[in-house]
């Protein structure tokens, strides 16, 4: 089978589309994360943030397809990610909660290392593309800064954690300001 002649070239370098697919997998692999997180809330009884962090692995999802059409819109061949082992288990909320702030905090870094070779590369196309991603991983940096806050504001005690549990699950539904 020969390649078709809208994929025979593309105006963004191999080395790009080599970094975009790496975080097609570093979103896929994030959305997994996510999933897990949100299983082990729901086993523990706390239901708001089991569906927060469901909604969070399906936007992280939404991001992994929309890298995916991007390369497929540039003439460039998009890579189905492999996922590597999620971790199951977690010490507690906050555990998860700083988790999740880490990955968030990675997946920024690594949108900012595409965006300098994308300059470096004089590919601005791409670099324009990927500044939607830069503001979501400026919000997304920001709400899961903000689960930690609620989180020792409230504390455990008193049926605090269920508060927490009320009041995460807010910040996906819009309710919080």
């Amino acid at each position: 089978m020969s390649t078709s002649v809208i994929r025979l070239k593309t105006s963004v370098q191999e080395s790009i589309l080599e970094l975009l697919n790496e975080q097609i997998g570093m979103e896929a692999q994030s959305s997994a994360a996510y999933l897990s997180m949100a299983a082990w809330c729901y086993s523990q009884g706390l239901n708001g943030c089991g569906a927060y962090f469901k909604i969070q692995s399906g936007e992280e999802r939404d991001h992994m397809l929309k890298l995916f059409d991007y390369i497929v819109d540039v003439g460039g061949l998009p890579v189905s990610p492999a996922i590597a082992r999620v971790e199951k288990t977690f010490e507690g909320l906050r555990d998860i909660l700083v988790k999740a702030l880490e990955q968030e905090i990675s997946i920024t870094q690594s949108f900012n290392r595409i965006t300098e070779q994308c300059h470096k590369a004089k590919d601005y196309q791409t670099a324009k593309f990927l500044q939607w991603y830069l503001d979501e991983q400026l919000e997304e940096e920001q709400q899961a800064r903000r689960c930690i806050e609620i989180y020792d504001l409230i504390g455990t005690e008193d049926g605090g954690l269920y508060r927490i549990d009320k009041e995460i699950i807010k910040l996906k539904t819009h309710e919080e300001k």
